[in-house]
């Protein structure tokens, strides 16, 4: 079997979806209207509120959903065969991850452009809002702790890859002057400029090796972490249009094009899937997710599928730059679409390794001596790439390798590996830099405004110290769990986080559709909110029981262990917190009770999107 039947099927089920599920979305449930001014135009600033052609806004939209969990999610859920991921990431993000970001959009669109927890807030109760601000932060800081140990795995003892991924600061520096002006000359010039010399720094790169940098750019784990805490840290003290503004341009350009290229590189190739449908550790026991196929599988693939943190995006600054009504349906739910494509190629991509090869990239090398498996390709692949793959744990790695793989197979580009392989390297960590830069910035907002609840000047965001000291917290807290943690304990719990997050949103979405008089489509969210939210909670419990708790017995890691257990159920007791008090609120509605007052549109607001526009 090929990858080719299964990308098609996918691109299938996916274009049926949008041609009438989410026509049926736009016309009924959210009923967009043209006729209705939107936030753009009503507010219109030149800064945060302002109409943006809806395919300049698909790509802004799409760069800022996607992270690295579509990339690094399914390759870890491969270890329970392709099938299991193929299916949930087709029908999850038709039924749930592209509905959740369309309905959030369509409504923040409908009320002025407001947050997710004003929208919890006003819709809900001030107790969900506040509550949904506590979770909020929290999982931010979960979610960078996950994206990050990726791109740490990735990049540790590789000078190529570091030095590329270094480059594209100045690059990103330099291009943001250049087009400073914004006139389209220099834009158009920046943009050439800009993507040519980030490919030259992969080029350029393949010489670092042996060369007297070669220390410089050789970094351990925990330098890397330090690295990219510095970097994290800067992007989101400096001027958004600095740093942060002109890489994510960029990288958006690197994620459309490389993704565009992967699609038809996995059709033309149609590489062979070695994979099996369903393996041995569907009941557990296996090397990479700590757990069984159900619930597991679920929260491995997470943003593949349905990400929480998009409603953070259909809140943040897309609903505020949407021209018409009708331009929520291509860029709140195509760019899902796109999202769960990006899943379905990382998936066909690692699952044509063979499964010894697979295992051996993926699992420490002592626990991988535990399974019975010999590697098959995997010398000649490591003399391929110029690196030595084993044990390389974090799936980035075996991805790259299944991307180089693809690239490879055409035929005018064979002989080529070990280029494709860390332009790979750099496409993955340009996913999850983009969304650590981005996703500091938010948590440094959201904490100057809890902060600003006990000393007020704190929640000034042009206050320099009280921007110093909330991105210091939200760096040094993320830094932590990358340092203590590894990536079956991290990212579980980020699974568990991102999830939890998209069963708020799917409360707010259920809510506010009941309160605007269509309470006989609700079921469009409540569906899939009832999935989400009973496997996330039971995902959670099993992961404090069977996971976090045995942790507290390991010499060294009582209190990862106990700070992972009271996380995570922090964040479930935010999440029934929210829905008890939506139920609440959507009996009230049911017997006729009085609506919160959402008719009258927010004015500008202040709250921040996650490019950290602010």
């Amino acid at each position: 079997m090929t990858g080719l039947p299964l990308i098609l099927f996918f691109l299938a089920v996916a274009s049926l979806a949008y041609r009438y599920y989410s026509a049926f979305l736009a016309a009924r449930v959210a009923a967009l209207d043209d006729r209705r001014v939107t936030p753009a135009h009503r507010f219109a600033d030149g800064s945060n509120y302002c109409p943006t052609n809806k395919w300049v806004l698909f790509g802004h939209h799409f760069a800022a959903i996607s992270g690295a969990g579509p990339l690094i999610g399914p390759v870890l859920a491969a270890q329970f065969g392709f099938l299991p991921g193929l299916l949930w990431i087709t029908l999850g993000v038709v039924f749930a991850g592209a509905t959740h970001d369309f309905i959030i959009l369509a409504w923040s669109v409908r009320r002025g452009g407001r947050s997710l927890a004003d929208m919890a807030r006003g819709e809900i109760s001030p107790v969900a809002g506040a509550t949904a601000m506590v979770a909020i932060l929290f999982i931010v800081v979960i979610a960078l702790a996950g994206l990050g140990i990726a791109v740490v795995n990735a990049l540790a003892e590789s000078p190529w890859g570091v030095f590329t991924i270094t480059m594209t600061i100045p690059i990103a520096i330099v291009v943001g002057l250049y087009m400073r002006s914004g006139t389209t000359q220099a834009i158009q010039r920046g943009s050439l400029l800009g993507v040519a010399a980030v490919l030259a720094a992969v080029v350029a790169g393949r010489f670092i090796a042996g060369s007297p940098l070669e220390g410089l750019f050789t970094l351990t784990r925990t330098q890397i972490t330090v690295a990219i805490a510095v970097y994290g840290f800067v992007a989101s003290v400096l001027p958004v249009w600095l740093l942060l503004a002109p890489r994510d341009y960029l990288s958006s350009y690197m994620k459309l094009g490389t993704i565009f290229a992967l699609v038809v590189s996995t059709i033309l190739v149609a590489p062979p899937i070695h994979a099996p449908a369903l393996s041995a550790f569907v009941h557990g026991g296996g090397p990479i997710v700590p757990g069984k196929l159900y619930p597991f599988v679920f929260i491995t693939i997470a943003c593949g599928a349905i990400s929480g943190f998009h409603s953070l995006v259909s809140s943040g600054t897309t609903p505020k730059m949407i021209d018409k009504e009708t331009d929520a349906r291509m860029i709140g739910y195509g760019a899902m679409l796109c999202e769960g494509l990006v899943g379905v190629v990382a998936l066909i991509a690692v699952c044509a390794l063979q499964p010894g090869d697979y295992y051996a990239i993926n699992a420490p090398p002592a626990v991988y001596a535990t399974l019975g498996m010999s590697p098959v390709n995997l010398a000649e692949l490591s003399r391929e790439v110029g690196e030595n793959v084993t044990g390389r744990t974090g799936g980035a790695v075996s991805l790259a390798v299944g991307f180089a793989q693809i690239f490879s197979g055409l035929p005018a580009l064979r002989g080529l590996m070990s280029y494709w392989y860390h332009f790979a390297i750099m496409f993955e960590a340009l996913f999850i830099l983009t969304t650590i830069d981005a996703g500091t910035r938010v948590g440094r907002f959201v904490v100057q405004e809890v902060l600003g609840g006990i000393w007020k000047p704190l929640e000034r965001t042009d206050w320099m110290p009280g921007t110093i000291l909330s991105t210091g917290l939200v760096v040094i807290a993320w830094s932590y769990f990358i340092l203590t943690g590894s990536i079956a304990q991290i990212w579980p719990m980020f699974g568990i986080a991102n999830q939890l997050l998209a069963t708020v949103a799917l409360c707010v979405g259920t809510t506010v559709i009941i309160n605007a008089g269509r309470a006989r489509y609700a079921w469009v969210t409540m569906a899939p909110l009832a999935f989400v939210s009973t496997t996330t909670l039971y995902a959670g419990y099993r992961s404090v029981m069977d996971n976090f708790l045995p942790m507290t017995e390991v010499p060294g890691k009582a209190f990862t262990g106990y700070l992972d257990a009271s996380l995570t159920v922090l964040l479930m007791a935010c999440a029934l917190l929210i829905l008890a008090a939506s139920g609440r609120a959507w009996l009230r509605a049911w017997r006729g009770g009085p609506l919160p007052l959402v008719a009258a549109p927010a004015g500008p607001s202040h709250t921040p999107g996650p490019d950290g526009c602010c």
